[in-house]
């Protein structure tokens, strides 16, 4: 984990993330703590690596997702060599979605 990020304030808003209840309250929160263009650059770095773990090109992914090949480029050293965050959540995506097809 990033030394330079754990600080109390950051804290605060991941405790305060954490109290969101569904994806309309996160709206709400998001668009008051966040800039569009920051709200949208978190959403595209995320379908970047979502298609990047799909084994998809970074052409493809340029295409569809209209990132630079710097963005991609950086969310694909994330991937590799960060703290495994997004790997963390697709794999907990996937044991929801697992979970509801067999209900």
């Amino acid at each position: 984990m990033n030394k330079k990020i754990k600080t109390e304030a950051v804290d605060h808003l991941f405790q305060a993330i954490l109290t969101l209840k569904n994806p309309e309250e996160c709206y709400l929160f998001f668009e008051d703590v966040c800039t569009i263009n920051e709200l949208l650059s978190l959403s595209q770095r995320y379908e970047v690596a979502k298609m990047l773990r799909e084994g998809r090109t970074y052409l493809e992914i340029a295409e569809r997702t209209g990132a630079s090949t710097a963005t991609i480029s950086r969310v694909n050293r994330s991937l590799n060599y960060g703290n495994d965050g997004y790997d963390m959540v697709f794999k907990r995506l996937k044991q929801k979605e697992d979970s509801e097809d067999e209900a």
